[in-house]
């Protein structure tokens, strides 16, 4: 959906936002977005770390059954 934006949406959206919030609040606003983008950025590495971590740690597990059972 966002992918057809392009220069001329992405201007109206910011006159719109303008007309809106005014021209005092939009630096404010726009720290706000970036926190917001910064910290769902910081949540999905996390999560994605997460997740290989136990990827990793169940591939290790399924390792040490295995040689448990070829030695028995």
């Amino acid at each position: 959906m966002l992918q057809n934006i392009g220069f001329p949406g992405l201007l109206m959206i910011l006159v719109v936002v303008l007309i809106i919030f005014g021209p005092s609040k939009l630096p404010e606003l726009g720290r706000a977005v970036g926190r917001t983008l910064h910290e769902f950025k910081s949540s999905a590495k996390e999560l994605v770390s997460d997740t290989k971590d136990d990827v990793i740690e169940g591939e290790k597990v399924e390792a040490k059954s295995t040689q448990a059972q070829a030695k028995a």
